[in-house]
């Protein structure tokens, strides 16, 4: 437990950091691209969270779990492995990408560089998935710490720098913010690259057992491949979320440019904001899965149940005031961005959305250490259908607009949060013979 606090203590300390530069990141970002390309820049995040899933195959999951559950021994044969099959299927997947990626019309009103700059994460986010993911499974969350602080940093001073001494059009400036983001992640990679690799020469000695190239497949697959397939769903839904609300808002009667613009406000700033508290449970998250896998295949559900208490308990303990001086302040915290904002009004009305989020992602870490990927997958396939059609159907009514649409959201949140509180208490409940067969 206390290897566990410590770990999620530096993750969460490196994350608030972190969130500080994004803040950053995206005011720079909406005072250079304006209203307008900010939300062309906003409509192509979900495509490239797209092609991060793809391209990491979750390996940082399906690694840290594999290592948690593995005595030390196992850990070099298995990384090596792990690499031949993360070469193998970056080839995989930029050979299709260059077939795919000239057929897709979501390119068509971006610089035409872009299409091909994104060609680069493919195989920078393959192999920093690895090395990640063995990180996390041995508990060295410092090195991840530094990763994702990197990733802003390093960021936010390249936009500062480029924007500083050059002016561009429009168009070239979110080409120029996309490859600061390309840039960013080659600096993470070459970073956790040095010390993966420093630690595969220090196993040398130690780490002298084999495993076979199938069995290290199947063990990475078993995981992945669901885990893979929640992700792709997620990044999916978020990639067609744009385009679901512009329709809406233009059959509301909107204009194409006006809802753009609105689109822009609610996720470059009504979203910025909100998630920034997020930081606490995504690195939750990445201390969570390893932890759980390792208790449940010990069978040590005592300690599983106070996992989930404290967590529930810490969650609920910062998440009240986050929503509250949302709510009370979001006139002032919007006008960081932009004066009269009607972000502000989607800032409050998506309270609930931001609240019952930060719940969700350590309950999906949860199911995930406890073997329970398809459960998520399904829970996150139900309420999205039923998030994404109150959307659709409120969001095109004149009187509701935005308003619609963020009811939408926020009744899909609260559906997702409740399946995955009363499939965890099940799962914890069952009797105890079943679950030490099953460890």
């Amino acid at each position: 437990m206390n290897m566990f606090v410590r770990g999620a203590a530096l993750l969460i300390a490196a994350a608030f950091i972190s969130e500080c530069l994004e803040f950053l990141i995206n005011m720079v970002l909406a005072r250079e691209l304006g209203e307008e390309g900010l939300g062309h820049y906003m409509a192509l995040l979900p495509t490239i969270v797209f092609l991060f899933v793809i391209a990491s195959m979750e390996l940082p999951i399906s690694v840290s779990k594999f290592v948690a559950e593995k005595e030390e021994g196992y850990h070099r044969s298995m990384l090596q492995q792990t690499l031949k099959f993360a070469t193998m299927m970056t080839v995989i997947f930029l050979v299709a990408a260059i077939v795919i990626f000239p057929l897709l019309s979501v390119f068509e009103s971006y610089h035409p560089a872009v299409r091909w700059l994104l060609l680069l994460l493919i195989p920078i986010v393959s192999f920093s998935s690895v090395a990640r993911g063995y990180f996390m499974g041995a508990q060295h969350m410092g090195k991840i710490a530094i990763a994702n602080f990197l990733r802003r940093s390093v960021q936010l001073l390249l936009l500062l720098v480029v924007f500083q001494l050059f002016l561009f059009d429009t168009e070239v400036a979110i080409f120029i913010a996309l490859c600061t983001v390309v840039a960013t992640e080659l600096v993470v990679l070459l970073f956790l690259l040095i010390y993966f690799f420093v630690g595969m020469k220090k196993m040398k000695g130690t780490s002298t057992k084999s495993i076979s190239q199938p069995d290290v497949r199947r063990a990475l697959l078993a995981v992945s491949l669901p885990t893979t397939g929640l992700r792709i769903f997620h990044a999916a839904s978020f990639a067609i979320k744009p385009f679901l609300i512009k329709i809406a808002l233009m059959n509301a009667g909107l204009m194409e440019s006006t809802a753009i613009i609105q689109y822009g406000k609610l996720a470059g700033v009504a979203f910025t904001i909100g998630f920034f508290p997020g930081f606490i449970a995504h690195s939750l998250l990445t201390v969570l899965i390893p932890t759980v896998a390792e208790a449940y295949s010990k069978g040590d559900m005592d300690r599983l149940q106070r996992l989930l208490t404290n967590v529930m308990l810490g969650t609920f303990v910062y998440a009240v005031p986050s929503v509250l001086v949302f709510y009370f302040f979001a006139n002032e915290l919007t006008s960081l961005f932009f004066e009269a904002s009607p972000a502000a009004v989607y800032l409050q009305l998506l309270v609930p959305y931001f609240f019952f989020h930060f719940f969700v992602i350590p309950m999906q870490a949860f199911l995930i250490g406890l073997g329970m990927m398809k459960d998520a997958f399904y829970h996150s396939v139900w309420a999205t259908v039923v998030s994404y059609v109150l959307m659709y159907v409120l969001g095109s009514m004149p009187q509701l607009q935005m308003e619609g649409i963020i009811i939408g959201m926020n009744t899909g949140v609260v559906m997702l949060t409740l399946m995955h509180l009363l499939t965890i208490r099940y799962k914890m409940q069952e009797p105890q013979s079943w679950k030490l067969s099953r460890a």
